[in-house]
């Protein structure tokens, strides 16, 4: 029988979502056309027009290399909006692309539903372009607009980003904000700011420390601050991480003749483990260009990045599930192994504080690998070795431990 403690546990929200581990960042925008990340608000809407503009490619993109969710820049610091808002001229309804009659964030959404992947948008609190950002009450009336024309708009949203960058020492109408998004959607998740439902990893390395466990009680603002956050009281103690990287070093917007910064394939797996390997969600950007598509290198780099990960990990040579202070993975024989994924069924909570891994070679145990936490999912990689059994041992855990899946691969 599982023991009753109360540790926090995951909504069924926060389930999906982190059974999704991968997710694509779009960043697109004013900055696209102007070769710049953080634009001043000042650059015209005439510089906006993506004339070769496809959507689909970018979701199929995403899709073919094993993504799950997509999320993208509908308003980044400048101010610029990729939808026709009724706040602002600054959008793409000023722009000569398709006229003024454009409106990306919906290609995005339908793109993403008819791909059947999940479709979630980033909207800066800080904008540098807006007159009214420096009276709080109207900026503050200013921004829950833009979001309800989001939340209401555009269909079904997975994740709704709240980016602290620039925002240091601001304070917005979180409690607002986090009423309209429960309202409107309340199967999103909320990233990092007012009461968020997952947290920044607090680098943009797509890097997750060891252990990083689901819990906490705050997170880093931005990268300009070692602030942390006053999240609101509402705000669950089950808070995953989530890891953003660009694929092209130090690019989150596309720049033309930057291919050599491309993250080689040996990196993004190396990311791989230490963000998806720890327990942790993975969101990598991958910026289309000024004509409206994905380059041609950068597609190329995330498809052969999701083709690896189907090859190390899409069939386990054996797996199981189980509970208790010892789970066994009987082997056919003799195995070659050199991974060892380990899940918790979260769905009670994040039980195990230390584990070793031990392979069986004839009658002796050795062991391959030990840690701390395993949670979602934790990737070992050993030393390559032959066994004909793997045990995985629980040696200190805050209940009863449940296995969702032990598993062996060989890669």
């Amino acid at each position: 029988m599982r023991q009753l403690v109360s540790l926090p546990v995951p909504t069924e929200q926060q389930l999906r979502w982190q059974d999704y581990e991968l997710g694509m960042f779009c960043h697109f925008g004013m900055n696209t056309f102007c070769g710049q990340e953080w634009g001043e608000g000042t650059d015209s809407p005439e510089r906006f027009n993506p004339t070769e503009l496809d959507a689909r490619q970018w979701v199929r993109t995403a899709k073919l290399a094993g993504f799950r969710y997509f999320v993208l820049t509908a308003k980044h610091h400048d101010g610029f909006c990729l939808w026709p808002t009724a706040t602002t001229d600054y959008s793409v309804a000023s722009s000569p692309w398709k006229n003024g009659n454009g409106d990306v964030v919906r290609e995005c959404a339908e793109a993403c539903r008819e791909e059947g992947i999940g479709f979630g948008l980033y909207l800066s609190p800080w904008d540098r372009h807006e007159p009214c950002y420096s009276n709080k009450s109207a900026y503050d009336q200013f921004y829950l607009q833009q979001l309800e024309e989001l939340v209401t708009g555009y269909g079904p949203l997975v994740e709704l980003w709240f980016d602290g960058a620039g925002s240091e020492g601001r304070e917005y109408d979180w409690s607002s904000i986090i009423s309209m998004v429960k309202q409107h959607q309340p199967e999103s998740m909320i990233f990092n700011m007012g009461a968020p439902t997952i947290r920044w990893v607090g680098n943009e390395d797509g890097l997750a420390p060891y252990p990083c466990w689901n819990t906490a009680e705050s997170a880093r603002i931005s990268m300009f601050s070692e602030q942390s956050l006053q999240w609101l009281p509402e705000t669950p103690r089950w808070v995953p991480a989530e890891c953003d990287v660009p694929i092209r070093e130090g690019r989150w917007f596309w720049r033309p003749g930057e291919e050599d910064r491309i993250l080689s394939l040996e990196s993004l797996m190396d990311i791989y483990y230490r963000s998806i390997g720890h327990g942790a969600t993975l969101l990598l950007n991958v910026a289309p260009d000024n004509r409206g598509l994905m380059p041609e290198a950068d597609v190329e780099r995330v498809l052969a990045f999701g083709e690896e990960v189907r090859r190390r990990f899409a069939s386990p040579i054996a797996e199981t599930h189980g509970e208790g202070a010892e789970v066994i993975l009987e082997l056919e024989g003799e195995t070659f192994i050199n991974h060892i994924i380990a899940m918790e069924d979260i769905r009670y909570g994040e039980r195990i504080r230390q584990y070793v891994l031990e392979g069986r070679c004839g009658n002796e145990w050795k062991v391959l690998s030990q840690g701390s936490a395993i949670g979602h999912k934790k990737i070992d990689r050993i030393a390559p070795i032959t066994v004909d059994a793997i045990r995985l041992r629980i040696t200190e855990s805050a209940a009863n431990p449940v296995i969702r899946q032990l598993a062996v691969y060989c890669s």
